[in-house]
């Protein structure tokens, strides 16, 4: 079992963009691989809720079976926060309450599109890699996966907004798991499920450790890998006071990304739709791979298959798609083990047609 080295790393676009990013790295010190330039770097952008540090099961286990496996070339992996979560969401603290309007009552989830693509174009300081030389490996999860195609292409009447997703991304291929891929119409209806969730769920617990029993108390968080549940009441969860609660008590602890602001991101109406109308496009130009839960918990079977037909255009257009058994939507939460698999299969898929390309 490889013992993973890893570091943070604090992005700051300003003044092109406002909101600055936590980023952290993860790599294997003893593989031959971590600095040969011919090797993927992969790049996670995470779920709404969710926070970087929740795909370090996955990671972990990526390693440990590609160590165990046949192996594939990893140089390393790179998890970004998005900017009203965990640590960028202490780091935006301020801004993001200064910002007004700007980033409430809805927090626009191609703010998140607009920081992954200054980070990986190199449009700031506080990070010491040129990706635009490195072999990228984009993979989302949830709004996560749509985050990835809005910073590829972008769809906007604002002129503002197109400048800033210059210069292009060329990613190699694209790694999307349980896409939150809806119409407008479909979008509505689940904005207003999540928004009336995310306003009411509680957001205060006496300590890090009431948290985690109040968590394993609940059945939905039962269902979490424990590593995964730690993790979160570890990473994103903070001390009290804060912004948000300045007159609370000190022993206490609260979500990084607060309640308001993640229900500001539940009400986005334009990310999820506009990936929608561009999804065509996008796997036209990249080789991209789906994984899916079989449950379809979250997302009905019907919604997904609109989206595959209408919105991909059919499963012929996809690099490949599979399943992780026993998931549902929160396959990063749920299932780190099977979605570490998973990726690894398409990580010595990608790597084979690589090699076969080479050769001929």
């Amino acid at each position: 079992m490889p013992a993973l080295a890893s570091q943070l790393y604090t992005f700051d676009p300003r003044p092109r963009y406002p909101l600055r990013l936590s980023a952290a790295r993860y790599w294997d010190p003893s593989s031959e691989t971590h600095d040969d330039p011919t090797a993927p770097t992969l790049v996670f952008t995470h779920a709404t809720g969710a926070h970087k540090e929740q795909y370090e099961p996955t990671i972990q286990d990526l390693y440990n079976y590609n160590l165990a496996g046949p192996k594939t070339k990893i140089r390393e992996v790179w998890t970004i926060d998005a900017p009203d979560h965990g640590d960028s969401a202490v780091l935006n603290e301020e801004a993001l309450r200064d910002g007004g309007r700007a980033y409430h009552p809805v927090f626009g989830w191609d703010e998140y599109a607009r920081g992954l693509h200054a980070f990986l174009a190199g449009l700031g300081t506080g990070v010491d890699v040129d990706f635009s030389k490195r072999r990228l490996v984009l993979i989302g999860h949830s709004s996560g996966a749509v985050v990835v195609g809005m910073c590829l292409i972008r769809q906007s009447t604002a002129s503002s907004l197109a400048l800033t997703y210059q210069p292009e991304l060329k990613p190699e291929f694209l790694i999307m798991i349980e896409i939150m891929g809806m119409n407008t119409e479909v979008c509505a209806k689940m904005r207003e499920i999540l928004t009336k969730g995310s306003a009411n769920r509680r957001d205060i617990w006496p300590s890090r450790a009431e948290a985690y029993r109040l968590f394993t108390a609940r059945a939905a968080y039962r269902e979490w890998d424990d590593r995964v549940l730690r993790i979160f009441v570890e990473k994103g969860l903070r001390p009290l006071p804060t912004l948000e609660y300045p007159d609370k008590d000190k022993e206490g602890v609260t979500l990084k990304c607060t309640r308001k602001q993640e229900t500001a991101t539940y009400r986005d109406n334009l990310a999820s739709p506009a990936v929608y109308t561009l999804m065509r496009f996008i796997v036209q130009r990249f080789q991209t791979h789906f994984i899916d839960g079989t449950v379809d918990n979250y997302l009905s079977r019907a919604v997904k298959d609109d989206f595959l037909e209408n919105a991909v255009g059919g499963m012929q257009n996809l690099a490949s798609f599979s399943h992780v058994s026993g998931a549902g939507h929160l396959v990063a939460q749920t299932h780190p083990t099977g979605l570490a698999k998973a990726l690894l299969d398409v990580l010595t898929k990608e790597e084979r047609g690589r090699k076969m390309h080479t050769k001929l």
